[in-house]
């Protein structure tokens, strides 16, 4: 569920193997922090809806408050408008920039964003924006991955050549792959003040997690618009992305394989 400012590159784009990650995302899963705020008759808007299966477990929560999705293009809202089709959730669906968000002031009364800030050129711009459509006595909220501290067992170097690489790739499309560790100061610094700070995690595991998560990433470091890019760019070549791929392969067969992602969370009362 992304959301990249005009002229930014999104590092994942949309293959099948990003939509497979994606569409495993859940509110359980993704956005735990946020539940304990919703209720039936609240209005939502979700920046970056990507697939739309967390946009409708949110919906869900607060039917029969309007819900509207937003996504950067039209291409890419056409996947979420499948996406809630196919769970039944009536939504209105806008394309829109999170910088300069087309919606009136006071709008929303929950504000959510999933995976976002890590790939727009200004994160407290956006908190702003976000900000500005929320209803006093509504919410903000916003949850990003934080890569550097993502951290594997067994330490294989293709999975070191693999973040390195991402690292370098979502720089030069101008995001912050470490977004999640920042999200506490970017809300202070969008004037945010009435915060609630915190993070999780999502850990692989078991043989059939594995099997999932490092034959994915496998498909997507070899097959995804972050593979033309790391290529086109100078920043590896297809036989080192051949070879990252085998390390995911090779970790998600290990017997103790084991990787932890954490995340950064932010809950802003407006």
């Amino acid at each position: 569920m992304s959301h990249p400012a005009s002229g930014h590159r999104y590092t994942h784009g949309h293959a099948e193997s990003v939509l497979r990650s994606h569409r495993w995302r859940t509110a359980e899963n993704s956005a735990a922090y946020l539940l304990d705020r919703l209720r039936p008759g609240l209005s939502l808007l979700d920046v970056g809806a990507g697939p739309g299966t967390l946009t409708a477990d949110l919906a869900e929560r607060v039917a029969p408050g309007p819900v509207t999705a937003l996504e950067a293009t039209p291409a890419a809202l056409e996947v979420t408008r499948a996406g809630l089709a196919g769970r039944g959730v009536a939504a209105e669906l806008v394309v829109g920039d999170v910088h300069a968000l087309d919606l009136p002031d006071d709008t929303f009364d929950v504000v959510h964003a999933h995976q976002v800030l890590q790939h727009v050129a200004d994160p407290v711009r956006a908190l702003a924006e976000m900000a500005r459509v929320a209803r006093p006595g509504g919410v903000v909220a916003v949850r990003d991955s934080d890569y550097a501290a993502f951290t594997w067992w067994p330490r294989l170097p293709e999975l070191d050549a693999w973040m390195a690489l991402y690292q370098r790739v979502a720089r030069a499309n101008g995001g912050e792959p470490d977004a999640g560790r920042r999200l506490h100061a970017w809300a202070r610094e969008a004037g945010l003040t009435r915060l609630q700070v915190g993070s999780s995690t999502w850990c692989f595991a078991t043989p059939e997690d594995r099997a999932w998560w490092g034959g994915m990433w496998a498909d997507r470091v070899t097959a995804s618009a972050m593979a033309e890019q790391a290529v086109a760019d100078g920043h590896a070549t297809p036989a080192d992305l051949e070879r990252i791929a085998d390390g995911w392969r090779a970790w998600a067969g290990h017997p103790d394989g084991w990787i932890s992602l954490l995340h950064g969370e932010v809950l802003a009362e407006v």
